[in-house]
This record gives C-alpha cells, sequence and structure tokens, in this order.
C-alpha cells in the first residue's frame, strides 16, 4: 500500500511539473513577488510632496524650512504665500501634507515656550499623511531640543527586535507566510478538482486505495510545495534582504510542514465542494483574501471587531505569521513555538477530517 501511495504521490507531481504553466504557476509569483514586495508594500513614506507657508519669515523658521527640506520623505517643497494657497495645494494634490509656520514662531521659540506649528494632512491618503506628520513633528521635536538643549526627563524608546524600524524585517517573514498559502492552496484545491475534469476521478476512487490514502496523496505534494517556496523565500529574506534570523532552522521547517499539512486541509476541502478548476480558483480567491486580511498582516488584530478577532483566532495564517516573526526576529525554540503550533496542527486535522467525509460521501 505504501507503494500504491509513492505512485500516487509522483503521478500528482508530475501532473503539476511535467506541464509549463504548471512550472510558472510555482516558480513566477515566488520570483516576482520576492523581488517586488519588500519595496512595493511598505509604510515608509519617501520622495513626497510638501506645501509650506512660513508667516514669520525669520530666521528661526528659515532654519527649520532647511531642516523639512533635507528630510528623506519630502523631496519636493512647495512655497506658497497664505492659506489659501496652503489649501489649493492640498486639494490639487500637490502635497501629501502642508504645513503653515505662524507669524509668533521665532518670538514663541525663543521664549522657551512650544510654538503652535499648524500641519494639514490630506484625508484621501490618511495612512501616509498620518506617518508623513509623525516625521514633521520628530523634526519639530529634534529642533527645539538642539535649540533649548535636551530636556532633563527626555524620553528615550528602545525598539526591540527591530532597533532600526526596518521595513523588510516586518515584510519578509510574513511574505513567506502569504507567498506559501498561494502556492498551497491552489496546488491542493486543483488536484481533486482537476480529475474531476479529466474524468479520472471515478478510476481513482475504485482503485485498491482506501479514501484516506487518496487523501495523504493528495495532501504531501501540497506540503512539499509549501516547505520549497517558504525555504526559498526565507534564504532570500535573510541572503538578499540581510533580514535577521535568530531562531531555530529545524523549527522554521517543522512550521513549513504543519503549516503546509494545514493549507493542504483547506485545499482538499475546497477541491471537494468544486465541480472544476473554475470553481476551485475562486474558492481559493474566497479563502485567501480574508485569511490575509485578518491574520494580522495589514492591521493589528486588537484594532479589529470582536466578530474579526474571532475569525482572526480561527485563521492557520494569524499563527504561522507569529511562528515566522518569532523565529527570524525573536530566537523562537519548539517551546515558545508551540502556542503556534499546535492549532496549526488540530486545524489540519479538522479541515481533512471534513474533506474526507465529502470524499467518503461521494463514493456513497
Amino acid at each position: 500500500m505504501l507503494q500504491r501511495l509513492l505512485f500516487l504521490i509522483r503521478k500528482e507531481l508530475q501532473a503539476l511539473l511535467n506541464n509549463k504553466q504548471g512550472r510558472l504557476l510555482l516558480i513566477m509569483p515566488v520570483i516576482l513577488q520576492t523581488a517586488l514586495f519588500p519595496f512595493a508594500a511598505t509604510l515608509e513614506v519617501r520622495n513626497s510632496s510638501l506645501a509650506l507657508y512660513d508667516e514669520d519669515q525669520s530666521a528661526q523658521s528659515h532654519e527649520l524650512v532647511q531642516r523639512l527640506s533635507q528630510a528623506a520623505a519630502f523631496t519636493h517643497i512647495v512655497v506658497v504665500q497664505g492659506m489659501p494657497a496652503l489649501q489649493q495645494a492640498l486639494e490639487q494634490q500637490q502635497a501629501l501634507v502642508a504645513v503653515h509656520i505662524p507669524g509668533d514662531f521665532a518670538q514663541t521659540l525663543l521664549a522657551r515656550q512650544s510654538p503652535r506649528v499648524q500641519v494639514l494632512v490630506d484625508g484621501r491618503r490618511s495612512n501616509s499623511g498620518q506617518i508623513a506628520s509623525g516625521y514633521i513633528n520628530q523634526i519639530i521635536m529634534q529642533y527645539q531640543e538642539d535649540l533649548w538643549g535636551a530636556p532633563p526627563g527626555k524620553l528615550l524608546v528602545r525598539q526591540l527586535y527591530n532597533p532600526n524600524l526596518e521595513f523588510k524585517w516586518h515584510i519578509l517573514p510574513s511574505l513567506v507566510a502569504i507567498i506559501t498559502t498561494i502556492g498551497c492552496l491552489i496546488v491542493t484545491a486543483l488536484s481533486v478538482a482537476r480529475e474531476r475534469e479529466e474524468g479520472t476521478f471515478d478510476q481513482l476512487l475504485v482503485s485498491p486505495l482506501t479514501p484516506l490514502y487518496i487523501m495523504v496523496g493528495k495532501a504531501i505534494p501540497g506540503m512539499l510545495v509549501a516547505f520549497m517556496q517558504g525555504s526559498f523565500i526565507a534564504l532570500a529574506a535573510r541572503v538578499l534582504y540581510g533580514v535577521p534570523f535568530t531562531g531555530s532552522l529545524p523549527m522554521l521547517g517543522l512550521g513549513l510542514l504543519a503549516y503546509g499539512l494545514a493549507l493542504s486541509g483547506v485545499g482538499l476541502f475546497i477541491s471537494s465542494l468544486c465541480a472544476n478548476q473554475q470553481q476551485a480558483f475562486l474558492g481559493v480567491f474566497c479563502f485567501m483574501v480574508p485569511a490575509v486580511i485578518v491574520s494580522g498582516y495589514v492591521s493589528p488584530i486588537e484594532n479589529m471587531p470582536l466578530p474579526f478577532q474571532a475569525l482572526a483566532w480561527i485563521n492557520p495564517l494569524t499563527y504561522f505569521i507569529l511562528i515566522l516573526k518569532g523565529i527570524f526576529l525573536k530566537g523562537f525554540g519548539f517551546a515558545a513555538c508551540w502556542p503556534f503550533l499546535w492549532p496549526l496542527l488540530l486545524f489540519a486535522l479538522c479541515n481533512l477530517a471534513a474533506a474526507l467525509y465529502l470524499f467518503r460521501r461521494h463514493i456513497a
């Protein structure tokens, strides 16, 4: 029986790799997303435009203008005269944020009082605008410290696990999970649907293999794809992008296999419900998009409404992202990963059991 199972696994891999489209489906998304995602999906604000209205026109306000113009976030400075022109620059999207330096700026600053500098943010680009306004606040605070000296009670902030707030350190561990999800789900979700379209599914059911062995033979190729794709992205993150890897390499492999098993269960469940590959693609899409949104990758889970927080904690991607960030940045070993690892095994058990039930019902 074991030899028949190996034949089934080999058949699945051959069906996947023997045609050019299948190979491109596995290789090209990994290469393209690994090359583009760390640069495109970033919350850093760079090369933006800043509108400035200096009503004070003093040496102190000119110094502040120079500091703002030298910031990496603002490569284009739009100098205007008057508040109507400042608002117009925002309305016409000539600037991401606008700064109004009041006429008493120098007087207030020399009196060792905090000046009231107005910052206007384009609400149509609220996320980038809020980050840019934070940069402006840091520049103003630094200017005050340089002018007055550091206050005796200055707050010092240290960023643990990512001292320089490198955004790639946040993106790439999560990217291992996201790309692995796409590849593994597509492989497993299309497997049964492809058999039905080609008319070979009924032949498979009447073969000496039991439904359980068929399930295993369909799940293992998906796990192998998840393991290979995840290993490639993890290697690229460490070698090409310099993301630190402080945890256990065997633990990374174990996490990839556990997550691949959980995804294989989801993919086979979707495939068991679908009559053709088009429906399976739609099923993968319907699972993939909500899974990424509620995983904590886009926004913190704590900020979501309670029903969506409940969805997040029954989402395998949530746990795998926590495992990956812990292994890459926090030095997680098996003991630290286990609280996030056992839910993946539970998801795999439940999903594979549901898929097996649908298989057996199809036989009946």
